[in-house]
């Protein structure tokens, strides 16, 4: 009974939610083009369908990905488990870190946003990036980044100094890129925070916050999301360029061959 009025309420606020964006689309296409919406059945159907989807993928974060995150962090921080009188010490939690870095490439890789980005670059590349490539290249960054950022927290450090030097980092990179890999380097950046990635890490995150001594969820808890966002970009264009100098040196040593 209690799931069932959960649903119903989700459901209700998730209507109210989507009401703006629909309201924007049939406002525009009354007043401004002055047409029926074309295919109305299908529009209709497919706004219920995400009504839906939304409504049950929000339920499924309260029940499932929130509290595993939160039952994780406490079991890998629990003294049980990193041993008696331990705790107090950063490598005391190399399981948390381990734990953050896989679970950030993992959910990368499955992050629907970032599979139509790569698929989309290859299709507008001629093939010349490669979709797999370039979902290994976030993936890792956003790992790295994940567990760095369980490392802040465990050890207290400030987190603006991270994200400062992180984005000096990116700077740097950026003027020595070229010019066609930098947008799409900073587009993976923002999209390795949509629906997969977000809820799992935030519920880590929390959950680290509210079970290390002397942290705060609402000051330490949250930030997670800012090392997902900037180190993507970092390995990325770092993969680029990788990626150049092994055409460079392939190319030279063709040359040589034919000689």
């Amino acid at each position: 009974m209690e799931l069932l009025d959960q649903t119903l309420s989700t459901l209700s606020s998730t209507v109210l939610d989507v009401a703006p964006i629909v309201a924007v689309l049939f406002v525009f296409q009354a007043l401004v083009l002055r047409r029926r919406p074309p295919k109305l059945r299908r529009i209709v159907i497919g706004f219920a369908y995400v009504v839906l989807g939304l409504s049950l993928f929000l339920i499924g974060l309260e029940e499932a990905l929130f509290p595993i995150g939160r039952t994780m962090a406490a079991q890998l921080t629990a003294p049980k488990f990193i041993g008696a009188g331990a705790g107090h010490g950063w490598d005391d939690y190399l399981w948390i870190y381990a734990f953050a870095f896989a679970i950030g490439f993992a959910t990368t890789v499955a992050e629907p946003a970032l599979i139509a980005v790569s698929l989309k670059a290859k299709e507008v590349s001629g093939g010349t990036i490669d979709v797999l490539g370039l979902r290994l290249a976030v993936a890792i960054g956003v790992a790295v980044g994940v567990a760095l950022g369980t490392f802040r927290m465990v050890t207290g450090t400030s987190l603006p100094i991270y994200i400062i030097v992180g984005y000096v980092i990116v700077i740097l990179q950026t003027w020595r890129a070229s010019k066609t890999i930098v947008p799409l380097a900073f587009d993976s950046g923002g999209v390795t925070t949509s629906t997969v990635t977000v809820p799992v890490i935030t519920a880590l995150g929390l959950g680290l916050a509210s079970t290390l001594p002397g942290r705060s969820p609402l000051i330490d808890g949250f930030g997670l999301i800012a090392f997902a966002s900037v180190f993507p970009i970092m390995s990325v264009l770092a993969y680029a360029s990788l990626t150049a100098r092994f055409r460079r040196w392939q190319g030279r040593s063709e040359r040589e061959m034919k000689r």
